[in-house]
């Protein structure tokens, strides 16, 4: 049986980040996946993107990740615009409000895990155990048993849940979660517009959800995220590729003038989950084994890793201490931290999603009313941008 202080499920984004971050400890990591390596990424876009704040950006240059990003693949964004559909209320954010030159990075997830796995690959104090897939976990007093569906045994004294929504740690673990349907299907497709999108980030309120622009590297390729309630989402879906495009450019208000689809449609189903206990005997969890929560900030990946950064933290602060990384007492500040700030932004985003969904018009007055208001007021608008980049609140040191 190999013996490991730490074993990460998920080699995806938020599972390598968490691996990584604890080096330079005297620490031993595994990271089991059930992919046997990751590939070297397409050139063409992938469809899953993530738009990365300069936290993150921190935190994957911390651990030695950022350095293997092509940077030639990165949407760089310096400006955001928002508005309400078939209204006079927009709002404009700029890096230069803040002192920055750019709000964030718009990158493919695929090489974004293919820079951490590069990482990871090189690191010492990490094994990959991968195509591997847990069978089963036995939590004991001082270790965590794990059967690999290879019929092999390994233990750790902390096992880490990064390895997602429907996360085999946590079911096993029996950490309850509480979860609700937004009855949204979020379409993410590759689009090539018309116009330039002069690297501005884009989003429109439409009745049935919102539609986002994410500037890729390139000039005229965008990556759309369209969530809309499930019966549009489903017509939109079966519409062909002159009709979709017909009536996404109609959407979008022609902001960026003709729309042409360029890879396939994809669509996923939209849930808030929210795991009531992350922490326990032997077991902690981070990112979508968390929480997961609508996509319409784009905050996802972000907070995962952070999540992944504070852990590691905590992990340290105990390994320096001399005290048990598997107790789930040792973990609870990192629960009740991370917990704090998913919470928020849960919170954050289901007041978003209920105020700027349907066309009530006294809702639609009062939302087009204090879009207007706060694009006028400048210390309101550094906090949200300060808040969007990452630069605001607790943050883990890798992150600063």
């Amino acid at each position: 049986m190999q013996v490991f202080d730490v074993v990460v499920v998920g080699a995806g984004i938020v599972g390598l980040t968490q691996a990584l971050a604890l080096k330079n400890i005297g620490l031993s990591v595994a990271v089991i996946d059930g992919n046997l390596s990751s590939h070297f990424p397409s050139e063409a876009p992938e469809l899953r993107v993530s738009a990365l704040t300069l936290a993150t950006q921190t935190v994957l240059q911390n651990v030695g990740a950022w350095q293997h990003l092509n940077q030639k693949r990165m949407g760089r964004y310096a400006d955001m615009l928002v508005w309400d559909q078939d209204s006079f209320a927009n709002i404009e954010f700029a890096a230069q409000q803040v002192g920055q030159e750019q709000l964030g990075y718009v990158v493919e997830n695929q090489h974004i895990r293919h820079a951490l796995w590069m990482e990871a690959e090189q690191a010492s104090f990490i094994q990959i155990l991968a195509p591997k897939k847990i069978q089963k976990l036995i939590f004991g007093q001082h270790e965590c048993f794990i059967h690999l569906d290879d019929n092999s045994h390994i233990s750790a004294r902390l096992v880490i849940g990064a390895d997602g929504a429907n996360s085999i740690v946590k079911k096993q673990a029996n950490l309850a979660q509480t979860f609700w349907d937004y009855d949204q299907d979020a379409i993410v497709a590759t689009i090539k517009t018309e116009h330039s999108h002069q690297y501005v980030a884009r989003q429109v309120f439409t009745a049935h959800g919102p539609l986002a622009f994410l500037p890729l590297w390139d000039e005229h390729y965008c990556s759309i995220v369209w969530s809309q309630d499930e019966p549009k989402a489903k017509r939109l879906l079966g519409l062909d590729k002159t009709d979709f495009e017909k009536e996404l450019t109609a959407s979008f208000d022609a902001k960026l003038g003709l729309c042409e689809l360029v890879s396939k449609r994809q669509a996923y189903p939209l849930k808030m989950r929210y795991t009531r206990q992350w922490v326990g005997e032997r077991v902690a969890l981070v990112g979508d084994a968390a929480h997961t929560m609508h996509p319409l900030a784009g905050q996802g990946a972000n907070l995962g890793i952070l999540d992944a950064a504070a852990l590691a933290e905590q992990i340290i602060t105990l390994v320096e201490k001399g005290k048990d990384i598997g107790l789930a007492r040792h973990l609870r500040p990192y629960e009740r931290w991370r917990k704090t700030e998913a919470v928020k932004m849960i919170a954050t985003m289901e007041g978003f999603k209920q105020i700027f969904s349907g066309q009530d018009p006294v809702k639609k007055l009062i939302r087009d009313i204090g879009l207007a208001t706060i694009n006028k007021l400048p210390k309101t608008k550094h906090s949200i941008i300060k808040q969007a980049m990452g630069l605001e609140g607790e943050l883990p040191k890798l992150a600063k």
